[in-house]
């Protein structure tokens, strides 16, 4: 009999169907887990699925029926890889279920922000269409994305399908290297891109190496004001220094479905950020349409039956 844990079921929609395994379970759902509410949720369990519920090395030290920690996700910076490689717990991840929603998403704020359709639709409301007595009126620049350039940091299967996407509006995708190290075929310096892009879209992981990726001193290599869209992880973009960089007409806009943390404070740099007029800011939800949701808990499914046969499907450990 597998005991199954899901500390953060409420991350998924309550439309989605979630697995039901074919092996020996007990599965328990929790809405939400509270960081002091972990180890006594999971004490008895042998499998734990979270989305976003930290598995720090205490915790983790601190469950000794664990064996499996099953991320419903594709991101895995809040659990400890070493803490559970030590303690013999295996871990998996969710792989390439949104290849639509997010780039999908990437586009809407790109969209959103380069036809200044919020702005419209806010003036609308308020009555300004009548007020200028013409058939049209131009109060926000409207921008066309044919011939930009898309800087793309990340070349995963994302990275990828938003390259895909960018061409079909005609647009020039560019992949960044790593920063602080040499172009690589098919990619162009990390710096370059910052420079000359008009666009930048981030689609990489957050760990030591791409913590606070952009800062002022990026910001201040970006010549041609971009819009910055972050759909990756809130870590990535300094938010302060992009509060600096809109101030000072560094860039032009951004779109951000990503905080740090989520969600942010009431008096954060975010919230600042999310009422401003060339920003648009949505809570986390790039990755969640009905089908990616539904794509994710079959997988999640796959992989709990995969790890209870002895199969290393989507391991991390």
């Amino acid at each position: 009999m597998q005991n199954i844990v899901f500390l953060d079921a409420a991350t998924l929609a309550e439309a989605v169907v979630l697995p039901r395994p074919g092996f020996p379970h007990r599965w328990t759902n929790y809405a939400s887990t509270a960081p002091d509410e972990v180890v006594f949720r999971a004490k008895a369990a042998q499998i734990v699925v979270t989305n976003k519920v930290r598995l720090d090395a205490a915790a983790i030290a601190a469950l000794p029926d664990l064996r499996l920690i099953a991320i419903a996700a594709t991101g895995f910076d809040h659990v400890d890889l070493a803490a559970a490689r030590a303690a013999g717990v295996a871990v998996t991840n969710i792989r390439a279920y949104s290849l639509d929603s997010v780039p999908e998403h990437v586009f809407a704020l790109i969209l959103a922000l380069k036809r200044q359709i919020l702005p419209y639709v806010a003036d609308v409301r308020a009555g300004v269409w009548q007020d200028s007595g013409q058939f049209a009126f131009h109060s926000h620049p409207i921008s066309d994305l044919r011939g930009k350039r898309l800087g793309l940091f990340g070349s995963g299967g994302l990275g990828r399908r938003v390259a895909e996407l960018g061409r079909a509006f005609g647009m020039e995708p560019v992949f960044s290297a790593r920063k602080n190290a040499p172009a690589r075929p098919g990619t162009l310096a990390f710096a370059e891109v910052l420079a000359t892009a008009d666009i930048l879209s981030l689609h990489c992981p957050l760990n030591a190496e791409t913590e606070n990726l952009i800062g002022g001193p990026e910001f201040a290599l970006m010549r041609k004001k971009p819009l910055l869209i972050n759909t990756a992880r809130g870590g990535l973009v300094d938010e302060a220094a992009l509060e600096r960089a809109l101030d000072e007409g560094l860039v032009s806009g951004a779109g951000l479905d990503v905080t740090r943390p989520e969600p942010p404070p009431i008096d954060s740099a975010i919230m600042r950020l999310a009422r401003r007029p060339d920003v648009l800011v949505t809570p986390h939800i790039a990755w969640a349409s009905l089908e990616s949701q539904q794509t994710l808990a079959d997988q999640l499914g796959e992989v709990l039956a995969a790890f209870v046969r002895g199969e290393r499907m989507n391991r991390l450990d």
